[in-house]
């Protein structure tokens, strides 16, 4: 986790307010920022057709094609707000949250 940690700090330091690590800097990205969240294609990969990607590379078109989808549909916007319990959520501002899981 360390790790994780400083590259989110440098990411942080290099783009500043250009992106939003989601949900650590609130759980509604603002408008025009890019998003950097935690995702778990296992979620969406039987979703899609593999049409002969290996599967790393199946999960991170999964992963894309969900969020366009979602995106388009209007559920990107409910999975930036997941349904949590007010402890669930105060945990998930420190631990993390996985963009999609409800």
């Amino acid at each position: 986790m360390g790790t994780i940690r400083c590259n989110a700090q440098y990411l942080h330091q290099e783009l500043g307010d250009r992106v939003h690590f989601w949900p650590f800097d609130g759980w509604i990205p603002p408008q025009g920022l890019s998003v950097v969240a935690e995702v778990y294609p296992a979620l969406w990969n039987r979703t899609f057709a593999n049409e002969g990607r290996n599967s790393h590379q199946h999960d991170a078109y999964s992963a894309a094609l969900w969020m366009q989808q979602a995106d388009l549909s209007g559920e990107l916007s409910e999975a930036f707000e997941p349904q949590l319990s007010l402890g669930d959520r105060a945990v998930a501002q420190i631990e993390g949250w996985i963009l999609g899981l409800r």
